[in-house]
C-alpha cells in the first residue's frame, strides 16, 4: 500500500484568521516521504514556500524559517501541480494531528483553485497514539521518546524531518517495531507445548459389559460388513 507520511511549517496556527491583522497564514514548508508497505522508497518531495506575507516571530523560534530564508522561494499556486502528482490520488497521506496540516494544505489548494484532498485519504497518527495510549502525552516529541526514536539533530521543527520522525513513530504503532516482523520467523526451530499437557497421565476407558452388547447390536441389526468389530 502507497502511503505519504507528510508535514508542514505554517506562519501560524489558523489559514482562515490572523487574530484580526487581516492576513492570512500560510505554509512555509512542506515535507513528505514516499512508503510503500510501510518501507520508504527513496522518494520525497521537499519545498520551502513564500507564504506572500511576513513570517510572525513567535512562528519563526519553532521552525527557524524566516521571511529572507523563504523570500525567493514559488509560491504555493507555484508547485502545487507538482505536490498533487507526487501525492497523486491512490495515496493516502499520514500526518500527526492531521487536522491542522490538512486545515493548511486545503485552504492553500482552494486559494491556487484546486480541489480539497478528502478525509477518508487521510491517516492521523494522533489519533492512532491515543488509542494506543490514552489518557497518555502522545505529541510526537513525546512519541520519539516513548518509542526511543533519536531527535538530537532537531534543534528545530521542520516538515521534512519531522516527517522522518513520524515515519518511524507511524511503524512502531502500525507494527511495533521499525523492524517488526508481525511475529511471523521463518525456519524458526522453537517448539510450542500446549499448557496443561506436560506429563499429563494417560486415562483408561473401560466399557461395561452392557455398553458392549448395545455396541454389538447396534453392528448386527444396522451397519452391514463394519470395517470394524469388537474381537469375540
Amino acid at each position: 500500500m502507497r502511503e505519504i507520511v507528510i508535514d508542514v511549517e505554517t506562519t501560524g496556527l489558523d489559514p482562515v484568521s490572523d487574530g484580526g491583522k487581516g492576513e492570512r497564514h500560510r505554509i512555509v514548508e512542506i515535507g513528505a516521504i514516499e512508503v510503500v508497505n510501510l518501507k520508504p522508497t527513496g522518494n520525497i518531495f521537499h519545498q520551502y514556500i513564500n507564504p506572500e506575507r511576513s513570517i510572525p516571530e513567535d512562528a519563526v523560534n519553532i521552525h527557524n524559517i524566516d521571511d529572507v530564508r523563504v523570500k525567493d522561494c514559488p509560491t504555493f499556486s507555484d508547485i502545487a501541480l507538482d505536490f498533487l502528482a507526487f501525492i497523486d490520488e491512490d495515496a493516502k497521506l499520514v500526518a500527526h494531528n492531521a487536522s491542522f496540516d490538512m486545515k493548511f494544505i486545503n485552504a492553500e489548494l482552494a486559494w491556487s483553485k484546486r480541489p480539497p484532498i478528502e478525509h477518508h485519504k487521510v491517516v492521523d497518527t494522533l489519533s492512532l497514539a491515543r488509542k494506543k495510549f490514552p489518557g497518555k502525552k502522545n505529541t510526537l516529541d513525546a512519541l520519539c521518546v516513548r518509542f526511543g526514536i533519536d531527535t538530537k539533530d532537531r534543534e528545530f521543527h521542520g516538515a521534512l524531518l519531522d516527517s522522518r520522525l513520524l515515519l518511524d513513530v507511524y511503524r512502531e504503532l502500525r507494527l511495533g517495531g521499525r523492524q517488526a516482523h508481525l511475529g511471523l520467523i521463518q525456519n524458526s526451530k522453537k517448539t510450542i507445548t500446549l499448557t496443561g499437557t506436560k506429563n499429563r497421565k494417560k486415562r483408561l476407558f473401560i466399557n461395561t459389559e452392557q455398553e458392549k452388547q448395545v455396541h454389538d447390536n447396534f453392528l448386527t441389526h444396522y451397519i452391514k460388513n463394519p470395517i470394524w468389530k469388537r474381537d469375540a
